[in-house]
């Protein structure tokens, strides 16, 4: 039997767009409608394997219904052009999958449904119609069912006569009756003024239809529902004509043309890429398979041995491992491409060759990677130095435009029109079904990748050149690259006893606690469970409702902070929630990452993530120890140096983005409170009151301080009312005074916002990037967030500069003067050696000098730089 799919597009579109956050790809385009559009779109087609299919659209705002009453639609608001730019999108998508798609003028996407619907009908067709209009129920037959969106997209209810019945008490042609009746303030039809839809059935299960209540007037009940029948009576007709689908529509357009079957899949998967859409582009398994254009041909030769004619430099070399971790991952070959030829090296011909050992550690060999630091942790941990990395095209892409989601090689290579690859899950697989595919297939892929990376060398250069970028590159994300890749391989030690003695610690802390709960609230329950605990103190203890759920009682974080004075329990729950996590997610989780054999933590530092700039951890994520909370702090006790009788050492550097503000914004009284070397806090207390420093008290500087780092945060007046406990008056009166005390930062948070919104990007100190176009959006809350990120991405990624040079530049000195001390890692602002007790005099000044001097600013920067026999000692 053949099935017809009616879909009502624009009622879809609308759907989506209101059910979906506002989302945009890297180019600033609203995806969201097209992205909820399209899952119901997937959906359909999965579960209802239709043999036709159309979607309708309306095709203006005036139809012959605007003859009969011209408020028709009147009420309506005015399309947000966030979903009116999404509708071509939505027509390409359409074309794409080989839909067709329908639209008349004069008429709306309803009347086309209901025509095609009938003839549908007449021929014995399977019909579904897809909308979240109500309208649509009155086509309900024996063969045609409607499908509503409930909530959200693809929650849905199939209507059919039995449904309508049961929900309604009336058949599907009067629907009609009763849009007449009770109208329908969606479409501005007016219906019978006080007139609900209780009533309107009523009438309809006595009388039948419209029609028929008013020839039998004289038996309505009620005297005043009858009056407004009488008064209304033309107007209710009208309304139901306005309510009444027209199923004529006169086109040129046969059932037959609608048939849906065959698409070409990678034109979907190439739209849903350049609309972000990873997760749809997971789910076509055959992404950039059969579909794609033949690869050119590519010749190439398997070396069983290495020899010296076969590395040439400067040379692209691939070295493949299968792990996102890559640390300790098997090297599952490599990929060569120079000059004079392309080669693929078996794994084990490569690392049992001292000719490539030699080749690799020469750095006088230039070597072009796509991800440097990988390529020297995977080989680190087959003990081969990877030195003399000239390129990296990961960085080159990360630096020519931070917001794309996707650095994949790939991505990469579409982007720049070098589409002579496949894709990794292609050759590999994805998930639980990754795996090393048969050596001739391997072995085209990793050249393919190495000759993608040697034919975009030159282009990436050059466009880095012309942003100003170049020195970046080279000087420090290239250099900073191997850094951060010797970091991972040497790793840092962890005293997995004392850990342990932690969480032993932490479990009878937490034991206690619940004890002491559970005794508060005179009744044994599930602490963890949200369900019981709101039970327990909403309903048994009868503390105030603060929110409620679908599923309950809220009792997140702010809820019972709100609640903290209301019972002494709450506390004990805030602080047995804070041990929990502190115990399962910081304690247990880094016993479990930590290295057996050297009992060492490798953690993964993340280049090419931040669109600041900032480095990352994950593998574990060290940045988020909670060290606020004194138990947390204590975790860092557990750091230890790998050597006996050497020393942690950790140097901060103090103030580094307010100090950044001051030189960025030019800022004379700032500038002068850091070259005094004024607590900036107090300072600004004095600046922004008028007083002495004698009088400025701890409110005065707590408030100075919040202001301080909220203005580097584009704070708004409410932000500081939240972290003062003030009113937002008083906030925004304290801003007000801050920009009046110092005028150049408020020039500067201004004409920084301006030139981005000309330029489209903003940039730090050494000419990094972030692109906005958010700047121009017509939606307030992303072009305010856009406003702020212009502000302040230029000091948090200038910050975010310094600390990267200055690890480059502590490498190039801890060589220089061979010393033993070892860079481990970058928290935030602070870098963490490990140094031998000769040494540390030494570093004690070398450090701070390196950090100090590693850009030059208006104003001094200062570390802060301290010793002990522990991370946690050395702060």
């Amino acid at each position: 039997m053949k099935k017809l799919i009616l879909i009502d597009g624009n009622s879809i579109a609308y759907r989506a767009f209101f059910a979906l956050p506002l989302l945009n790809n890297d180019k600033g385009v609203y995806t969201n409608a097209v992205y909820g559009f399209t899952t119901m779109l997937l959906k359909i087609i999965q579960e209802e394997k239709p043999t036709h299919m159309l979607v309708a659209f309306d095709a203006g705002k005036t139809t012959f219904r605007h003859k009969t009453y011209e408020s028709y639609k009147g009420g309506r608001q005015k399309t947000p052009p966030e979903l009116s730019e999404q509708f071509p999108l939505i027509r390409e998508l359409l074309d794409a999958f080989n839909i067709k798609r329908f639209e008349l003028d004069n008429y709306e996407a309803d009347d086309i449904i209901g025509t095609l619907a009938k003839q549908a009908e007449n021929e014995k067709w399977e019909v579904k119609v897809v909308s979240g209009d109500k309208d649509l129920l009155q086509l309900v037959s024996d063969y045609v069912t409607v499908v509503l969106t409930k909530k959200g997209i693809t929650n849905v209810e199939s209507y059919d006569e039995a449904l309508i019945d049961e929900k309604y008490g009336i058949k599907p042609e009067q629907i009609i009756d009763m849009k007449g009746l009770m109208g329908d303030s969606s479409d501005n039809i007016p219906g019978v003024p006080g007139v609900g839809e209780k009533t309107a059935l009523k009438l309809l299960k006595q009388f039948g239809t419209i029609e028929k209540v008013l020839d039998a007037i004289e038996d309505v009940s009620g005297k005043k529902l009858k009056e407004k029948l009488m008064e209304n009576k033309d107007q209710a007709l009208m309304s139901k004509e306005l309510a009444t689908i027209f199923t004529e529509v006169p086109y040129d357009l046969s059932l037959n043309e609608l048939q849906f079957g065959e698409y070409d899949e990678q034109k979907v998967v190439s739209l849903f890429k350049e609309l972000e859409f990873k997760s749809l582009v997971d789910q076509f398994d055959s992404g950039a398979k059969e579909s794609d254009e033949p690869l050119e041909e590519l010749s190439y030769e398997v070396l069983e041995e290495v020899k010296e004619e076969h590395l040439m430099t400067p040379a692209a070399l691939i070295v493949e491992v299968l792990e996102e971790n890559y640390h300790q991952a098997d090297i599952i070959g490599f990929g060569l491409v120079h000059e004079k030829g392309r080669y693929f090296i078996p794994t084990e011909v490569a690392l049992q060759s001292d000719v490539f050992v030699s080749w690799a550690k020469d750095e006088d060999q230039k070597k072009w990677l796509l991800d440097a630091k990988r390529g020297v942790v995977t080989l680190g941990w087959q003990n081969v130095l990877l030195d003399g990395v000239d390129f990296d095209l990961l960085m080159a892409s990360y630096l020519l435009d931070p917001s794309h989601s996707s650095h994949d090689l790939a991505d990469i290579a579409t982007r720049k029109g070098a589409k002579s690859i496949q894709e990794d899950e292609f050759i590999y697989g994805k998930g639980a079904k990754r795996k090393v595919p048969e050596r001739e297939v391997l072995a085209e892929h990793l050249v393919r990748k190495a000759n993608v990376i040697y034919q975009l060398k030159e282009q990436m250069e050059s466009e880095l050149k012309q942003n100003e970028q170049f020195e970046l590159f080279k000087d420090l994300e290239m250099p900073l690259s191997v850094v951060l890749g010797r970091m991972e391989t040497g790793g840092v030690k962890v005293d997995v006893e004392q850990l342990k003695a932690m969480g032993k610690d932490l479990e009878e802390r937490l034991a206690t606690l619940e004890s002491d709960i559970h005794e508060h609230a005179g009744v044994t329950f599930n602490i963890n469970s949200p369900k019981q605990l709101g039970e327990v103190l909403f309903e048994k203890m009868g503390l105030p409702v603060i929110k409620k759920t679908k599923t309950g009682y809220s009792t997140s974080a702010d809820v019972l902070e709100k609640l903290a004075e209301e019972h002494e329990i709450i506390r004990h729950i805030l602080h047995y929630r804070q041990l929990g996590k502190l115990n399962s997610t910081y304690i247990e989780g880094l016993v479990k990452v930590t290295h057996k054999d050297t009992n060492k933590i490798h953690t993964r530092f993340n280049q090419a993530l931040t669109q600041t700039g900032r480095l990352s951890s994950t593998d574990p994520n060290l940045q988020n120890i909670p060290i606020r909370l004194e138990e947390g702090r204590k975790i860092r006790k557990a750091f230890i140096p790998s050597e006996e009788g050497w020393k942690m050492l950790a140097a901060d550097y103090s103030q580094i983005e307010l100090r950044v503000l001051a030189h960025i914004a030019n800022d004379e009284k700032l500038i002068t409170a850091f070259k005094e070397d004024m607590d900036i806090h107090t300072k600004t207390a004095m600046d922004v009151f008028h007083v002495d420093e004698d009088q400025v008290t701890s409110d005065m500087r707590r408030g100075a301080k919040a202001v301080n780092f909220g203005i580097v945060y584009g704070i708004s007046d409410y932000g500081l009312s939240q972290n003062l406990g003030i009113t937002r008056k008083e906030a925004a009166k304290f801003i007000e005074r801050y920009f009046n005390s110092y005028p150049n930062v408020k020039d500067y948070m201004d004409r920084i916002v301006d030139e981005a919104r000309e330029s489209g990007f903003v940039q730090t100190l050494l000419h990094r990037r972030r692109y906005l176009p958010e700047l121009t959006s017509r939606n307030f809350n992303l072009r305010s967030f856009a406003e702020r990120t212009a502000m302040n991405t230029p000091i948090q990624g200038t910050a975010a500069d310094i600390i990267k040079k200055a690890m480059v530049e502590m490498a190039i000195r801890l060589e220089k003067e061979q010393l033993k001390s070892r860079l481990l890692l970058q928290v935030h602002d602070e870098l963490i050696f490990e140094v031998p007790p000769e040494e540390i005099d030494v570093m004690m000044k070398l450090v701070p000098e390196v950090m100090e001097q590693a850009v030059e600013l208006d104003v001094p920067l200062k570390v802060d730089i301290s010793a002990g026999d522990t991370w946690y000692d050395a702060k």
